[in-house]
């Protein structure tokens, strides 16, 4: 029997007409009208969002990780989310990792039928040894991916807590998950083109989740990212100004400091122990 997605709100009509027939400035200002109604959809959630990082917290300072699972558009937004962290907070890159259906490949292209193998995903997560001490996020903006379905499934039967990240209500993806995250934007500018709103509000959410965990895991101090990598010569530039704000020392001083500690948090504190 053919699955009917009419009655899904990723895919329903677009609220705008003869798309082809606009002008350019058109586009545009529809598309940006659409775009402003998406962090009011994500405020709805907040709750949800708030219960779900508390149970990340809990279980990644008991050394749980944080594992991102979903194909296309929203498998590649987790595999971003994923990456960001380590240069942003100086954590290991097995501290949150992005899996997306296909394999890193599909990052840059498509992987016909990947996303509809429902055993692959637990596959790819036993690759890291995932455990009962870890967190799966299944990302899916239409909430009925195969290869998501089949993963948190098998996460919840091994004892391992999940969630997702979803722009439907009621999908199976949300009653497999232990905590359901359901962002629903509505139509699509263009009908069922799920990498605009629906890709914003899971970035969104994913901006929300792994920053906020980063925080309470004592990777910030202030608001500063006290632990970022010094990759370059703009973070190092930061880094320096970072440095001078937080000890009064000059520049030069600041950057002796950390050639010497590697990083804005040891600099500072190293500064504050010898005076």
């Amino acid at each position: 029997m053919t699955e009917n997605l009419s009655k899904l709100a990723t895919e329903s009509d677009s609220n705008y007409l003869d798309l082809d027939k606009q002008s350019v400035d058109t586009i545009l200002r529809q598309i940006n009208a659409e775009d402003k109604t998406v962090p009011y959809s994500v405020e709805k959630v907040i709750p949800q969002i708030e219960k779900l990082v508390l149970q990340i917290v809990a279980r990644m300072q008991k050394g749980g990780r944080l594992f991102y699972i979903g194909a296309g558009t929203s498998g590649r937004l987790g595999v971003v989310d994923a990456s960001e962290c380590p240069p942003t907070y100086g954590v290991p890159h097995d501290w949150v990792i992005g899996l997306i259906a296909g394999g890193d490949g599909a990052i840059r292209r498509a992987v016909e039928n990947a996303e509809d193998d429902e055993k692959q995903a637990w596959l790819d997560m036993k690759a890291y040894d995932i455990d009962e001490h870890d967190v799966v996020i299944g990302i899916a903006a239409s909430g009925r991916t195969p290869y998501v379905i089949g993963g948190l499934r098998d996460a919840n039967a091994h004892g391992v807590l999940t969630a997702c990240i979803v722009c439907n209500e009621g999908s199976l993806i949300a009653q497999v998950a232990q905590y359901p995250i359901e962002v629903v934007v509505g139509p699509e500018y263009v009908t069922g083109s799920t990498r605009m709103k629906s890709g914003t509000a899971q970035k969104l959410v994913l901006n929300m989740i792994s920053t906020a965990v980063m925080i309470r895991l004592g990777r910030v101090r202030g608001n500063k990212m006290v632990d970022m990598a010094l990759s370059n010569h703009k973070l190092v530039l930061r880094a320096i100004r970072m440095v001078k704000e937080a000890t009064g020392v000059t520049e030069d001083k600041a950057s002796e400091l950390l050639d010497q500690h590697g990083s804005v948090r040891a600099a500072v504190d190293a500064f504050h122990a010898s005076i």
